[in-house]
């Protein structure tokens, strides 16, 4: 069995981190997003992995590599553009060749693996399974309608104004070879795409055999931030404090609760209450860190308070006072000013937010 790791697309939800990064590439819990789907489809016993990039392409593979730190094997197949997931399975079919496969949506997390599912799908010999959800906006997804004698699969619609059920189809799959006759016999819908609901419905009504699996776990489409903020907080939850030999923490600093403190970090004078990660070679000075907060390498952190926050490399943050329910890139600084007239002096990229206590 193979699997088929979607890490192209445009995260237009994200921006504006994803002008400048791979939105499967942010951080959750200081790791990169894509890694958890590319250790769960591991878990499970499948190494062979196609990985689907766009114009993200080399940070990526310079993120993945050769897959040997993950125990896989990647084989990178290039789409020309966002034409869908269907689009997807037709240009791995090559790569995928005569073998069922799991599809698995990069920028989505599924807390406890596949490793079950999997198993239901091969010993069930479906043509397909798909995973669904109760979710309270099903507009928003693909959503599936279920025969409710039979509990069967009778209809898929992506996006639908008006949905049939609350049912959304989660973002990862599973496929035996007939999906390949499907993503050939479909045209584009009326947003261009090759939909893999229109596949499956195609499979339903050639009388393919389509297994639907109701997860009542954690599952997050890490679209938009707050859906990252939760994601990076469910992960949080469920870490185990540890801190590397070289760490170095003062005897004015206070931890409290699981805190991760990687290689090099320094704190003086502050107070870290988990669950919380720090990045390697992070400086906190005169800090608190508060519960559910994430902070990547090589950051500098002085006199502010940071609650709830996923913050990437290289930040520089200084006498700001609070900072909360936030996302911040790459070598962002927010350092206050002395200038007159007093005034917030603010340099944003497009699409960006920002929400300023007055």
């Amino acid at each position: 069995m193979k699997a088929l790791v979607l890490a192209g697309g445009a995260g237009t939800r994200l921006r504006p981190i994803t002008h400048t990064s791979a939105k499967q590439l942010v951080p959750v819990a200081n790791k990169p997003l894509l890694f958890y789907g590319l250790e769960a489809i591991r878990d499970a016993g499948i190494t062979e992995i196609g990985i689907i990039v766009g114009d993200t392409e080399d940070e990526i593979r310079a993120a993945v590599g050769d897959g040997s730190a993950l125990g896989i094997k990647p084989t990178y197949l290039r789409q020309d553009a966002p034409r869908g997931l269907a689009h997807a399975v037709l240009i791995a079919k090559d790569f995928l060749g005569d073998e069922p496969f799991v599809m698995y949506l990069g920028d989505n997390l599924i807390v406890g693996g596949i490793s079950a599912l999997v198993k239901e799908f091969v010993e069930g010999g479906f043509d397909a399974q798909i995973l669904l959800t109760s979710v309270p906006n099903p507009e928003q997804f693909g959503v599936a309608e279920l025969d409710p004698d039979s509990g069967q699969v009778v209809r898929l619609e992506e996006k639908p104004k008006q949905p049939r059920s609350n049912l959304a189809l989660v973002g990862v799959y599973m496929f035996g070879t007939k999906v390949h006759d499907a993503v050939r016999a479909i045209t584009p819908s009326a947003r261009g795409e090759l939909e893999i609901t229109h596949a499956i419905q195609w499979l339903i009504d050639e009388g393919s055999a389509v297994h639907s699996h109701l997860v009542t776990g954690y599952w997050k489409d890490t679209g938009r931030l707050d859906d990252m903020l939760d994601t990076n907080r469910k992960v949080l939850e469920s870490t185990q404090g540890s801190i590397h030999p070289s760490a170095q923490v003062d005897a004015e600093s206070k931890l409290v609760g699981h805190v991760v403190l990687e290689e090099g970090v320094v704190v003086t004078r502050s107070t870290i209450r988990g669950p919380v990660a720090i990045g390697r070679g992070t400086r906190l000075t005169d800090c608190y860190v508060g519960p559910f907060t994430s902070v990547y390498y090589d950051c500098e952190i002085e006199n502010t308070e940071i609650e709830h926050s996923i913050i990437l490399e290289r930040c520089r943050i200084r006498d700001v006072g609070r900072i909360e329910d936030s996302l911040l890139g790459r070598d962002v600084e927010v350092l206050p000013s002395d200038e007159r007239p007093r005034a917030h002096r603010l340099m944003l990229g497009d699409h960006s937010k920002v929400s300023v206590c007055s």
